[in-house]
This record gives structure tokens, sequence and C-alpha cells, in this order.
């Protein structure tokens, strides 16, 4: 029921800078000791990253030998669900062109080519993280790259567009590959200072679902999407997910606060399709309460039908800030020493250890009314 979840955007920053949280945690040197101290936790998959920004270091020339190692350091020991883009492409693509589709359609196809080539395990992907909070970061408030104004609607269908190319891409090669869509699940809520604000809350509350809405061509049918392209729905769900407009966090215990079972069971009827937590976690002291309260919300969930097979600690492994560089204490395990090691945090630990029976007892209930096969595909020994 637990996934690990390695921390991989490479997106470039305001001030030309350039993440690369796969060296930055040294997981690219230690993929192969992470590997196994994740199965030794109890957990059988994860989620990694491919990096486009390394992969196609000048237009058209493809080298994944980076990404090889790991895929190689995991076999025989988790599945992992791999990333295509977590919110970086190369300095040499223009997001906004009307060939970036394409551009990104061939990267997948190099990516779907290499799998095949050099891996027999059963291929899963993310194709684009987190479209809808991109297109807003990126597009609209112009935090993220390509740190645009007023043009979220064009960089979301950017996005949309290029995941149906590579999806189509990857299938041509790859037929059974599965694919995971993270969105983060939000609330806004109504400020009583603010009352007549609430017709604005309750499009921005909807907007979380366009980016899958078009995916599967329930709107802007133009764009081609279509219910075949919406495969496992992922769920992202932080502490600070609801908050007021103008930006203030809404935290559990107030009466405004929605539970995370609720907002579970929103997507599972919009959708009706396989769901995971994606992402989730907190920092410091706050990781094993937290881990708790989402694992809690997930049982109740699933008892409704909500058709949940996991939920993946992200990060799994603590990281420096994306701005400042600062230590963000949120993972399962620490800094890597020379040789490796790392030190794990106990209390998130033993509370993976206690949640996972009942997780378990729950999901097995879940599929004895007529859920899908389980995720992954290990579980039911595939």
């Amino acid at each position: 029921m637990f996934l690990a979840g390695f921390e991989c955007s490479d997106h470039q920053l305001e001030d030309g800078r350039r993440l690369d949280l796969l060296a930055s945690t040294a997981h690219h040197r230690f993929a192969s000791a992470d590997y196994a101290r994740v199965r030794r936790v109890g957990m059988s998959a994860c989620r990694d990253g491919i990096s486009w920004v390394a992969s196609e270091p000048h237009p058209g020339v493809f080298d994944f030998t980076a990404w090889l190692a790991r895929l190689k350091a995991s076999e025989g020991r988790v599945e992992v669900i791999w990333d295509l883009m977590h919110f970086g492409w190369p300095s040499h693509v223009d997001v906004f062109s009307a060939d970036f589709p394409r551009r990104f359609a061939s990267y997948a196809r190099a990516v779907a080519h290499w799998y095949k080539e050099h891996s027999a395990a059963r291929p899963m992907f993310t194709v684009i993280n987190e479209m809808s909070f991109l297109a807003w970061a990126g597009g609209d408030v112009a935090c993220m790259n390509p740190f645009a104004l007023a043009r979220a609607d064009e960089l979301k269908v950017q996005l949309v567009l290029a995941t149906i190319a590579a999806i189509e891409a990857i299938r041509d090669l790859l037929p059974h590959a599965r694919f995971v869509h993270p969105e983060p699940v939000i609330q806004i809520v109504v400020d009583p200072e603010q009352p007549k604000t609430w017709r604005r809350i309750e499009c921005d509350n909807l907007l979380q679902y366009e980016a899958l809405d078009m995916l599967s061509g329930r709107v802007w049918k133009r764009l081609g999407g279509d219910p075949k392209y919406l495969d496992i729905v992922g769920v992202n769900f932080y502490p600070d997910n609801q908050f007021t407009i103008d930006g203030s966090t809404v935290v559990r215990g107030d009466p405004r606060y929605k539970p995370l079972s609720e907002m579970l069971l929103d997507v599972w009827r919009r959708y009706q399709r396989p769901m995971l937590i994606t992402e989730t976690g907190a920092e410091g002291d706050a990781r094993a309460e937290w881990l708790r309260y989402v694992a809690e919300e997930c049982l109740t969930a699933m008892a409704r039908g909500v058709e949940l097979h996991g939920i993946t600690l992200y990060p799994i492994l603590n990281h420096p800030g994306w701005v400042d560089d600062r230590h963000c204490p949120n993972g399962l395990w620490g800094y890597a020493d020379e040789r490796g090691d790392r030190t794990i945090y106990e209390p998130l630990a033993a509370e993976i250890e206690r949640l996972t029976e009942p997780l378990l007892v729950a999901r097995d209930a879940l599929l004895g009314r007529g859920a899908a096969a389980p995720y992954p595909a290990a579980v039911a020994g595939e």
C-alpha cells in the first residue's frame, strides 16, 4: 500500500539556475541502495524520474545513460512509475511553441524504445506531473517556469496535447504500458470577510479537474481527449492544499476544512478510475501524525467504495529547498553520507509499519467487492 517517491524536479528557476533533485539528494549515485532500503521497509513500488533535460542535451539527440543505471538498479527490487517530465524541459525547447507536443512525443518515443530494449518489467509512466499546478504556477502567476502571466489556459492545452501525443508514442512500442496522472486536490474556502468572492472560488475549485477533463475528452473535445488516455488517477495532497482566496492556509480543526476522504470521493465519482495518493507528506515532527491522518482518511474513502491502491510518501528523501537550499526534513531518510548510508526517521518508519496491515485488509476487502486488479502488478503475482 505504501510507495516511495523520489523527488526529481529539474526545472529552471527565475534567476537562471536549474534544479536537479536527483543529484542534490544523491539518489542518482546511490539508487541501488535507495531501492534496497525502500524494499526493506515493505514498499514494493515507487515514483522516480527520467530527466528530459539530461536526456536530450541537443535537439533530437538522446542519451539515457544516467537513467539506464537506475532502471537496472530497480530490477528485482521495486516496480517504478517513471516521470517523463517533472516541471522541467530542455533549454532548447519552447513550451509555448506549436511544435512542443511533437518534441515531447519524440522524447517519449525514445524513452519507450530504450525501455523496450533494456527492461522486461511492465512499463509504468507519469507523462507530465501536475499539469494543473504547472499551468497555474508557470502560466498565470509567474512563480515557476516559463514565468508567464495570463497564459495558464494556453499552457494547460500545450501540456494536455503533449500528454496525448506521448501516450500514443509510448503505446506504439509498449502497448501494455500503464499511465499515472498526478494532480493536486485542493479546496479554496470562502472568507467570511469577502462573501462576494464565492463564484470566483467555485470556479477555481472546479479548475483543479480541468486538465484531466481535457485529457479524457469531457471538455474541449477538439483537443483530441478520450477516456482511453485516462488510466490511473493520482492525487497529490499536502497540509497546505486547503486555503482561502488570499492564499491563507486552512488547517485541520478549522470547521471549514474538508476531510480528505470527501475529496477522494469527489475524484472517484468524477472519473471512476483506479486511484493512488501520488504525493503526500509533511515536515519535521508532523510527518508521522500527518501520515496517520492521510491513512485513516484513505481507509474511510475505501470503505465508501473508492478504488484506492496506494499512498506515496513524497518525498521519501530529505532534500534541499528549491529556492533557498534549506534542509527540508520531510522524508523517511535523510541526506546520504559518502558511502550512501542514510539515517531513517524512526517515528515515520514506525507509523508506516503500524498502518500497513489495516490498509492491506481494506484493499483486499475492496478487491473482494469487484474492484480492478490491485496496483502494483507485483502484488497480484503477475
